[in-house]
């Protein structure tokens, strides 16, 4: 797992805010009394958590202690746990288990999400927010850039498939376990600024584990092929704006 820079992640904290908002505000429970925010990251969503249910004891967990550190400087009232997602088990029964862009790190969501929908209360809810991007050129070109330069053998066995499975194929996955199910997709198109706006972004999630096993002087010269590439995908406008569209996943899962 990459060593997250929660600086680079927060250049674009209104864009990747407004996901976890839309997936907030469908989050069919009055007053869930044990919350979960899985993959919290500096905790500006769990913030939104506590902001809505004051009351609620909630816990952030991620596996970056960069983070978490982040989270505990800056929202007092929360549990902090640093904790790789992949091994979490939560130490009593939940309402609610929230997961904003997170779950797309971890491999087999066919046992997952299972797994996490039996650690709900019956009637509890399991509400997911995943990238939904992963064939669009921000992330191809990733792999086209690896592939395509003297770093090949080393970047090639870090290249993933798309994490993401279909709407239909979680529906399917979760209906035996739950009371019901809403899924959808919505692309978001930002209009973002500065140099190499959409490298930035993917700088902070995506990108890192590739530049991570790279060292100079392969790293910036990967960096610029890479940007080089994008910018032929994602033109800047006369205004100076760069429009650059992604397409997110959601699930709300409501447990039997």
């Amino acid at each position: 797992m990459a060593v997250w820079d929660p600086d680079q992640y927060l250049r674009f904290s209104d864009e990747r805010l407004q996901p976890a908002i839309d997936l907030l505000t469908r989050i069919p429970l009055a007053a869930p009394r044990q919350i979960f925010d899985l993959g919290c990251g500096a905790g500006n969503v769990t913030r939104l958590l506590r902001d809505r249910w004051p009351e609620a004891i909630i816990t952030g967990v991620d596996g970056s202690a960069a983070m978490i550190d982040r989270a505990a400087q800056e929202q007092p009232g929360v549990d902090w746990i640093c904790q790789e997602l992949a091994g979490w088990t939560p130490p009593a029964t939940a309402d609610l288990i929230f997961s904003n862009a997170a779950l797309h790190w971890l491999p087999r969501h066919d046992e997952l999400l299972p797994r996490l929908l039996s650690y709900l209360q019956p009637g509890g809810v399991l509400a997911v927010q995943m990238p939904y991007n992963f064939s669009a050129p921000s992330h191809t070109l990733i792999a086209a850039t690896a592939r395509a330069g003297s770093w090949r053998s080393r970047l090639e066995p870090l290249l993933r498939a798309s994490p993401v499975d279909s709407p239909s194929d979680y529906y399917q996955l979760l209906e035996p376990f739950t009371q019901s199910i809403v899924l959808w997709e919505t692309e978001y198109l930002h209009a973002l600024t500065g140099s190499d706006p959409v490298k930035e972004w993917t700088k902070g999630t995506w990108l890192k584990p590739v530049l991570d096993a790279l060292e100079a002087p392969d790293r910036p010269l990967f960096e610029a092929e890479y940007a080089r590439r994008l910018r032929l995908a994602y033109p800047v406008l006369a205004s100076g704006i760069t429009l650059f569209p992604f397409r997110r996943m959601f699930l709300i899962a409501c447990r039997k």
